[in-house]
């Protein structure tokens, strides 16, 4: 059995179609059906039904693809080993976050690690199926919410705590206050982002628990629209109190929320059955040494 052979079969599952498989490998229909009869023959039993013009796999086909996929993963594992051997510097990380992420995590932060690997070519993307894509293998890590049933394949790393807070124009009276009750929400005019927002998520979560929910909130899909928002006193908006601590805009007010305090666990994932090259490592180590300096800045403000 060599690893072409699987590799064909596997082209072949997924199109479910000899021809279109033999185009997409850049090699003949004979050639291909030859090396699947050498394979079955091998084997000793079919991997494909043959109806008319349509193939279906069969239980020993179902079998040698679900442990195919377990080859091709050793496979990259060790390609991406043996490559790490070489410097940093030319290395490649794809990176997917949360919405809204990159202006707390990653702006700051990722200009001070390219001045440091110049030639480490970095790929950060906002996504909102983070988890998925890294576990799918799309990603080389992934910044989300603690996952509640992770796979035995992932590995998780906590980074923070992270609360949330009432964003007001600072004329606005709730700005006067320290803090207000979660219920306080559903006399404001609210801004928000859109359903399927991590923040609206954990919001909607929080408004079931109470049994209330919000009045006609307006709807946007960027943080600096819903920033500016606020700043003209369209309405209130909740973000992240690390967020608004280090934004630093005097017309925005920061109030605590109680009963609930809106939460989550953000942490750092990767597979571990997916090479973690040497840039990864580095790039792990230096995003919990940021979050820290942040966290540690601002208890020193609000202190």
């Amino acid at each position: 059995m060599e690893l072409r052979q699987l590799e064909y079969f596997a082209a072949i599952c997924k199109e479910m179609h000899f021809s279109r498989a033999a185009e997409n490998l850049c090699t003949t229909q004979s050639n291909l059906s030859q090396q699947i009869k050498f394979l079955e023959k091998e084997l000793g039993m079919p991997l494909f039904d043959r109806i008319g013009k349509k193939i279906a796999l069969t239980d020993a086909g179902r079998i040698l693809l679900e442990q195919s996929q377990l080859i091709f993963e050793r496979v990259d594992y060790i390609q991406g080993a043996i490559s790490d051997l070489k410097k940093v510097e030319g290395g490649k990380l794809d990176i997917g976050i949360l919405p809204g992420d990159g202006d707390l995590l990653f702006d700051a932060l990722l200009l001070d690690f390219h001045r440091a690997y110049p030639k480490l070519s970095i790929s950060v993307s906002e996504t909102t199926n983070v988890y998925e894509e890294v576990l799918a293998g799309n990603r080389d890590l992934g910044v989300t919410t603690m996952p509640e049933r992770p796979d035995d394949r992932m590995a998780i790393i906590p980074l923070f705590h992270e609360e949330f807070a009432l964003a007001v124009r600072s004329d606005h009276p709730a700005a006067r206050l320290k803090a207000i009750p979660f219920e306080q929400l559903k006399e404001l005019d609210m801004v928000t982002f859109g359903p399927d927002h991590q923040i609206t998520k954990l919001i909607r979560a929080c408004c079931q628990e109470k049994g209330m929910e919000l009045h006609h909130p307006m709807v946007t899909s960027t943080l600096s629209t819903l920033l500016s928002m606020v700043e003209q006193g369209i309405g209130a908006c909740i973000l992240p109190r690390l967020l608004l601590d280090n934004l630093g805009r005097e017309q925005i007010t920061a109030v605590t929320l109680l009963h609930p305090t809106p939460s989550q666990e953000i942490c750092i994932i990767y597979r571990t059955d997916k090479y973690l090259g040497k840039a990864g490592r580095i790039f792990i180590e230096a995003l919990q040494a940021y979050i820290e300096r942040v966290i540690e800045s601002a208890n020193r403000s609000l202190g």
